[in-house]
């Protein structure tokens, strides 16, 4: 989750808005997370100009994606012709989706032995082209993607604690939905509850003794709620048939964070 007391992606972007433009990268923007993410962002009246770096296909999504009628422009770079450099260079956000997703029987850790590289190469383009940009991971495991991040860089003299965020949303948006069941209300992202921990498992703790307004929980309901939260991505990969990973609403959490 997004936190330094930035609520939201349209705080963010006001944020980082000069007397120009606003620049959003997205990397990773051809995979299940990476389009619908790029949609979302072109869709939002606070981007100027959106780029769109993937290792394939992005000039296809960018082209897609220019074609609605909203404020910003598009462009799609692949690794080839200084793909990275002309996508990153003068970005005020970079979101970075890219990596392979969870399938079944797959552990965090496996997805740490891919997903590690793919991010420490892309924030080294973070570090050399756009230094100053705010920096949102979302690959998984983000438990230990984001300290690679932090490391790059450290190494590169431009680290900025206030600039790094890992993307953990989801448990939020999960946390709002699934209580629905319970409250009845008819809009979950009424009700706010806090997440704290980490991202992966028994480390994700839903406060839904905080939550806003106050949710009564059936005692004998709360641990199957706690732990539908905790493991929804195993959820998913199921109901994918091993196809795919939480796509979807990782990009509506990435977004929404």
């Amino acid at each position: 989750m997004i936190t330094n007391g930035i609520r939201s992606f349209q705080e963010l972007c006001s944020m980082t808005r000069n007397t120009i433009d606003l620049t959003a990268v997205v990397a990773g923007a051809s995979g299940g997370i990476g389009q619908p993410l790029s949609l979302l962002c072109k869709a939002s009246p606070l981007v100027d100009e959106l780029s769109l770096y993937d290792v394939v296909n992005t000039p296809g999504v960018a082209a897609d994606l220019s074609h609605i009628s909203s404020v910003a422009k598009v462009e799609g770079y692949l690794p080839s012709d200084d793909g990275m450099k002309n996508a990153f260079t003068g970005a005020d956000l970079v979101l970075i989706p890219a990596g392979i997703p969870r399938k079944p029987g797959m552990t965090r850790d496996d997805l740490f032995k891919i997903n590690a590289g793919i991010v420490r190469d892309l924030v080294k383009g973070v570090a050399e082209y756009c230094p100053k940009a705010y920096v949102l991971v979302i690959s998984n495991p983000v438990n230990s993607t984001v300290p690679i991040a932090a490391e790059v860089l450290k190494a590169a003299g431009v680290f900025n604690a206030k600039k790094l965020f890992g993307v953990t949303t989801l448990d939020v948006v999960r946390s709002e939905t699934f209580v629905q069941s319970i409250t009845g209300e008819k809009d979950p992202s009424k009700t706010k509850i806090p997440v704290i921990g980490g991202h992966s498992g028994e480390t994700i703790v839903p406060l839904f003794s905080q939550a806003k307004p106050a949710v009564k929980i059936p005692e004998d309901k709360l641990d199957a709620l706690v732990h539908r939260v905790q493991f929804g991505g195993d959820e998913v990969v199921k109901a994918k048939n091993g196809a795919g990973s939480a796509t979807l609403s990782m990009a509506y959490a990435g977004y929404r964070c």
